[in-house]
């Protein structure tokens, strides 16, 4: 019996994690939360006022909308973009999607064909892998190198006739690695030669610690040919609820994105794209301020971390939202995350769920999104403790 489409993969990750606080009782040592990537508070004060005027005065923000996205926000993604990138952006390279997740869907609903394969360096974000199963593309993994960056020489070797696409997320999830600019070029060239996609995932890029620009593939007049670039708007402005992605790519592959969008969704959230649009127009210094305390916190897990390194703790990778560990137990890390919910009122993920089956049983993804620095200095205490007393 064929078994049908959503029984080929995992369970969601996260709501599996939030089963572990099932029967848990943290009122004597409150919970701390480092397993989701997303904020928990919701947009600023001045845009949540902002958006309750766009209910009340502005008619369409209740209404469908053109498939691709609002035209104003297209134009300022595409017109941002080529400040920050120094390339060549038009709005007819722009799509609005429902999240950064059904751009990802889209993308690859627009190049593959059951039994195709794309190449995800690991460990992976989990929704990657699982959309590819589930609509029956095989997910190639490629071992990253020293540091968790890849290597575009080593991606070449598990090229093959099927192959249609590379899938780079940076900054990474859930490594927090910044994939430097001549590697992210390497992957590029790669891709143009053996005639694939290079899908770049920058759902992070607001929080990257470089002040120029991560790369240079959009100063190619040619980078439509291979490049397809994912980003959310739900990191920058917190509009996690609202669901809004965008997609920068060729006009011909857009139009191939528009039939997957159209009969998904129809059209992206009009709140929340009027929203997206009311952001980037007026939160530049508010952003840059929350970029600032994330590379604070980034700056206090560095800090914290030759606590643990000290008990055997490996720093493999931190930026973004995320430090990934390697930790020194000789038990699963699926095992160790439900341990560390029960002994030491923390949950985090693990490595296993960004892995092929079998592999991550060492490591521990932290998101510190939602932990300020004061958290996260008792993030490490509760650590410690728990290591010193295995």
């Amino acid at each position: 019996m064929t078994l049908p489409r959503t029984a080929t993969t995992f369970s969601p990750p996260v709501m599996e994690a939030r089963r572990w606080l099932e029967g848990v009782d943290f009122s004597d040592r409150p919970l701390i939360n480092v397993s989701q990537a997303a904020p928990v508070d919701p947009p600023p004060l001045h845009m949540r006022e902002a958006m309750a005027r766009m209910i009340v005065d502005d008619d369409e923000s209740h209404l469908y909308g053109p498939v691709l996205g609002l035209p104003a926000l297209r134009e300022q993604v595409a017109k941002d973009w080529s400040t920050a990138y120094g390339g060549a952006i038009a709005p007819q390279n722009v799509a609005i999607t429902s999240g950064c997740n059904q751009a990802f869907a889209a993308a690859i609903s627009t190049l593959c064909a059951e039994n195709d394969e794309v190449i995800l360096p690991v460990p992976y974000y989990f929704n990657h892998r699982m959309w590819l199963d589930m609509t029956g593309v095989k997910t190639v993994p490629l071992s990253g190198a020293e540091g968790l960056v890849p290597n575009a020489t080593d991606a070449e070797r598990l090229i093959t006739a099927r192959t249609r696409a590379i899938v780079l997320v940076t900054p990474n999830n859930p490594g927090g690695v910044e994939y430097p600019a001549a590697t992210v070029q390497a992957f590029a060239d790669l891709a143009r030669a053996k005639g694939i996609a290079l899908i770049i995932d920058e759902t992070y890029r607001d929080f990257d610690s470089r002040t120029e620009a991560p790369h240079a593939l959009f100063q190619d007049a040619d980078w439509g040919d291979t490049l397809i670039q994912l980003y959310s708007f739900s990191k920058a402005y917190r509009l996690t609820g609202h669901r809004v992605g965008a997609m920068v790519a060729s006009p011909q592959r857009l139009a191939e994105v528009e039939k997957f969008l159209d009969t998904v969704t129809i059209c992206p959230n009009q709140l929340g794209q009027r929203a997206a649009l009311w952001g980037m127009q007026n939160l530049k210094d508010w952003l840059a301020g929350e970029r600032l305390e994330i590379l604070d916190r980034r700056a206090a897990i560095e800090d914290q971390m030759p606590r643990l390194t000290e008990l055997g703790w490996v720093l493999e990778g931190c930026g973004a939202y995320f430090a990934y560990t390697r930790h020194p137990f000789d038990v699963a890390s699926d095992d160790l995350a439900q341990q560390l919910v029960r002994v030491a009122g923390v949950l985090t993920l693990p490595g296993t769920m960004f892995m092929p089956d079998g592999d991550g049983q060492h490591h521990l993804r932290v998101a510190f999104a939602n932990v300020d620095r004061a958290g996260i200095t008792k993030l490490f205490d509760r650590l410690v403790d728990f290591t010193k007393a295995q």
